[in-house]
């Protein structure tokens, strides 16, 4: 529980400094910014080892795309991986809920970065087009898109349905898919104490190419991901 209660405080300290200190970036070139992203991430990591003396295994990085434009989607059990993913590929674009870029400071970075926006379960003028703004923030960007086909922090041992969204977004976009299963809630659980002395493994998936039917594609990499957990759980 004390090891639990430092790693929090010691963390979100960390976020909150970073974030200040990168206020000014806020009115310079988005690249900036997104290095600050990066810190973010690298402090997770400092913070898990020295606090919760976790040991994190990235596996499979032959795997990862390279010389293609191409999206990830990755299984969500914490914050862990809004934070490390970062480090791994390059600055990903996040798809995130309309609220959270209402939220001060916070907020600003997410619009700073390029993040794209949605009303979860809602039927918007602005989510009409939401498919659209993703294939033209593609389409000029060399930065991944990031979605979380399950939609929300899940315990390592939930299974819902992934969400049809994901396969809409391959079939609009027409570029490769890098599935990728962690099993951080294990560490960093959505809720509660986190443990310590455990392994958070990333494992990056073989990539899912292009011109499957939407079906076909979301059976493929809900079956892939909820395979890999299995094995690193």
């Amino acid at each position: 529980m004390i090891r639990s209660i430092f790693f929090s405080v010691f963390f979100f300290t960390g976020i909150i400094f970073v974030s200040l200190i990168f206020l000014p970036a806020l009115l310079l070139p988005r690249k900036i910014v997104l290095f600050g992203g990066k810190l973010m991430g690298y402090w997770s990591i400092i913070c898990l080892k020295f606090f919760l003396s976790t040991n994190i295994e990235i596996r499979g990085k032959e795997n990862i795309i390279k010389n293609s434009k191409f999206f990830i989607a990755s299984s969500h059990q914490s914050m862990f991986e809004t934070f490390f993913l970062q480090t791994i590929f390059n600055s990903p674009i996040f798809i995130l809920k309309k609220e959270l870029v209402l939220i001060p400071i916070f907020g600003w970075y997410l619009k700073k970065i390029g993040s794209i926006t949605i009303k979860r379960d809602k039927i918007t003028k602005d989510n009409l087009g939401f498919f659209d703004e993703i294939s033209k923030t593609i389409n000029i960007s060399d930065r991944p898109l990031i979605i979380f086909p399950q939609a929300t922090r899940v315990l390592p041992t939930e299974r819902p349905p992934f969400k049809k969204g994901v396969a809409r977004i391959y079939d609009q976009l027409k570029i490769y898919c890098q599935p990728i299963a962690i099993n951080s809630g294990l560490v960093w659980p959505k809720k509660g104490r986190k443990n310590s002395n455990k392994q958070i493994i990333i494992s990056i998936l073989k990539p899912i190419n292009p011109g499957l039917k939407k079906e076909e594609f979301l059976n493929t990499i809900e079956r892939e991901i909820y395979s890999e957990l299995d094995k690193i759980n």
